[in-house]
Formats: structure tokens, sequence, C-alpha cells
């Protein structure tokens, strides 16, 4: 069992936009309403004299906002050790938990409150994109983006799709959103390439900028037609997906050269003109597109625990970093980043970027030390890590979870989620009764997702029950 996402993704800047959209109608009823009390009569006492006279209301009482969202206060107390074991102590001897480890921590010191067996190296499931996440936010701008070239090819009417990393192309209709918003149209390449008059009989499609395997260590190709992986390749449409409408849709084996078939077809070409192979050396660029901003896309990732995304922003981290884009190359540019900001990486062994190998091992006191930094003062450029985390009973990964039963913890725990088969982890931080952010890594091996996710949600709910002086 992998991949979590369940809904259609939206931007961060969609959602920006949406909310600033609010709080101008918000404005405007309240300017209304104001406006409103004052009421000007004009009529005359005496038709034949012509006369008028104004009544005015009193002038209205100021408005005054309430704020609702502000800030944690920075002197909370901090909960005690023996506070937080007692708390947690009930859930933590759930033995739906099977094999066990843990870290509680406070956010703003960094000291650990609680641990279980935090060095011993676990299964981690899907919150391997917080190490992913964090050494893309260490080495990458936000605003990075991802470029998808075509240029002439080496025989008259033949041109080349040049993969540049992007696996979030879309074929919708310009204006059209796909499975990832904000994505690069494959109509805009069409485009390009119809005004720049170049005739079109054949399309090669290179996909070499990736090194290596298409398939880690770890993977089963099952998961390909279940949806939660594809073949790693350089270009792709809808990270490979054959409905775009669906996260969990049936993936292609052949993404990149599925990529070259959609671009054919738009072109009015046969599609059994598309093979794969490489550009001219130094041929220049016909059309170009890019993708959504580095932000966007770690949203998206995080959100949907998105498997596609975690891979190739991977591979980001390794171009930046000097190093192959292969699967070798992303896990070792990842964690020379994160060793590089002063993070102790030992027990961490990794065969991909997204968590899907069932080989993969991380020690929860790794995730939580990475947790802190970004919700204390660790490391300024991990904090937007934070807003990336699903929301419990709320948003993506989590929006199914805390949601009916026992809620303790709805909308109060943010947190990356993990999934596979008999292994279930939870990381990411929550606020206490008192006020105090604390964060967490929760990991659980040997049993099934569906008894040792509700026993890991107690745990995190148990802590924003938690006032534990």
């Amino acid at each position: 069992m992998a991949g979590q996402g369940k809904k259609k993704i939206g931007s961060l800047e969609e959602s920006r936009r949406r909310n600033f959209r609010i709080l101008l109608a918000v404005g405007a009823v309240v300017v209304l309403a104001v406006a409103g009390v004052v009421v000007v009569k004009l009529g005359t006492s005496n038709d034949t004299a012509g006369s008028a006279t104004v009544t005015t209301s009193p002038q209205p009482a100021l408005v005054t906002p309430s704020p609702q969202v502000v800030p944690v206060p920075t002197d909370a107390p901090i909960p005690s050790a023996s506070g937080i074991a007692a708390a947690i102590g009930p859930a933590v001897a759930n033995p739906d938990l099977g094999k066990f480890t843990g870290v509680v921590a406070d956010a703003l010191t960094g000291n650990v409150l609680w641990s279980a067996d935090p060095s011993t190296p676990m299964t981690p499931a899907s919150t391997t994109k917080v190490l992913t996440a964090s050494a893309a936010l260490l080495k990458l701008p936000l605003d990075h983006r991802l470029s998808t070239t075509v240029v002439p090819g080496s025989s008259p009417g033949q041109i080349v799709l040049v993969g540049g990393g992007d696996p979030t192309l879309t074929a919708t209709p310009k204006g059209q959103s796909g499975y990832y918003a904000n994505a690069a149209h494959i109509a805009d390449l069409v485009d390009q390439i119809k005004a720049a008059g170049t005739p079109v009989t054949s399309v090669v499609v290179d996909s070499s900028l990736f090194k290596g395997d298409n398939m880690a260590t770890g993977w089963f190709p099952a998961d390909i037609a279940a949806g939660y992986i594809t073949p790693i390749e350089s270009v792709m449409i809808e990270g490979g997906r054959y409905d775009g409408t669906q996260d969990e849709s049936p993936r292609s084996e052949t993404p990149a050269l599925d990529a070259g078939k959609v671009l054919a077809q738009a072109l009015g070409v046969d599609p059994a003109n598309v093979s794969l192979g490489a550009a001219p050396a130094g041929a220049k660029p016909i059309a170009t597109v890019q993708s959504a901003p580095l932000s966007d896309r770690l949203l998206q990732m995080m959100e949907h625990s998105d498997n596609v995304l975690a891979e190739t922003i991977g591979r980001e981290v390794a171009i930046a970093s000097g190093i192959e884009a292969s699967f070798t190359g992303a896990v070792d540019a990842t964690g020379k980043t994160l060793q590089a900001a002063g993070f102790d990486y030992s027990g961490v062994s990794l065969h991909d970027s997204s968590g899907l190998s069932v080989d993969d091992l991380i020690p929860a006191q790794v995730l939580d030390r990475v947790m802190t930094a970004a919700a204390g003062d660790g490391d300024p450029k991990l904090r937007p890590l934070l807003d990336y985390l699903p929301v419990a009973g709320g948003t993506g990964s989590l929006s199914d979870r805390y949601a009916s039963g026992n809620r303790t913890g709805a909308g109060w725990v943010r947190a990356k989620t993990g999934t596979l088969s008999t292994a279930s982890a939870l990381s990411g931080f929550v606020v206490d009764q008192n006020g105090r952010v604390l964060t967490f890594a929760l990991m659980s091996n040997d049993r099934p997702p569906e008894v040792s996710r509700p026993a890991l949600d107690a745990i995190a709910g148990a802590l924003r029950n938690c006032g534990c002086q």
C-alpha cells in the first residue's frame, strides 16, 4: 500500500488568491454596513415653499478587528518529560503499533522531551519526503522552475522533445488545469512550433537528463498499474497517469515516449513516428515551457504524498549539487545537503526520494531534528516545510484521518504521513493546550496500516491535549 493523496491539487497561489478574494468580500460588507447607518433624508416641508430638511443619524462606533489567527506565545510553558510520558503512555503501549520508535521535542529549544529507541533505523515510507523537501529548500530557490524544450532534429521534418525533469506537463486545453495546477501545457509547445513555421513529420524524445535505472530498489512493478509510481523519466504527462483527473490512476510504463506521442498527435503527426533518441548537440530551442515554481511542487508533493514529484525533485537537488540525476545521485545529494546544514544523518539508508522503497531506513530522531529546525529557530530556509504539511482531518493525506471517531488533534496536528503494507509513520508538529509547539516523529513497523495508523494518530492527539506540567 502506498500513495495517500485523493483530491485534485490546488496550488499555493490559487489558495492565496482565493483567501484574498474572501478578505475583499468581507471588507466590502463591513464598508457597506458602516456606510448604511448614515441616513440622509431629503424632503420638503411645504411644496410651495421649496424648503428641505436634513436629518442625520449619530456617528456609528468604530469597527475594531478581532484577529482569530494569532502567533503562539513565546513564553508558553514547556511540558515536563514526566508529563509527556504520562499523557502519551496509554497510547504508546498499544500493541497495534508493532515495532515502534518515536521522538517528541520542544520546537523552540530543540530539547527532546520523550523518546523510544529514537536511533533505531525504521522503514519510513513517505515520511522520507520530509528529507527530500528539506534538501530542496536548503539547496534551491523557491521560484526554481524546470524547462521542457523542443529543438530541431537531425533530419528534415524531425523535432526533438527534450525532457528537463518536469513530470507535470498537461495535455489539457490552455486555460484549463490538469492534475497539477499551474503546470506547463503541451498546447503552448504546439503553438510555438507552429509559429516558428517548422514542418513536423516525426518526433524524437530525449530523456537523457536522468541517468541509470528508472525503477528503484525496493519498488514493485505492480505499483505502476496501482497508480503509485511510474518509471522515472525526465518528461511526462500528468506524472505518467492515464487519467489526469485521478491521483491513483494507473500509470504508464513508458511515460517519456507517451509524452512524445501526445505532442505528435497535437501536431497532426502519426504517433507511430515517435521514437526515443537524443537531441543534436548545440541545437537551439524552437519552443520552451516552464513548470510551476518549486514552492508549488513541494506543496503538491507533501500534501498529497506524490511519489513521482518526490523523485524528480530529488534529481533537481542532485543536479544543483553537481551530482548525476539518478536514484543514487538524488539520495546522495539529499544526504550531503542535510549534513552540510549540520544534521546528524546517522542510520539513514535510502534507495529513493519518495519512501516507496521497502528497503529504505531512517531513525525517528533524524526526522524530528529536521522538523524541529523548521518549527523552531534552526534554519529559516526550512520554515516553509511547515506550510506543506497536511492538516489532520482537513487536507491532503490527513484529510480522512481524525475526521470521525476520536477527533482529538483534528485541525491541530500537521504532519507528513507514511504508509506501506507493513509500515506507518507520522512526522510533524502540534500545539499543546498551553500554546507550546511540539515536534514529533512516530514510526511503526510490522503491522498493517489499518491498525497502526489509528494508533499513531492517538499519540499525536494526546500531545494536543497535553498541558503536561
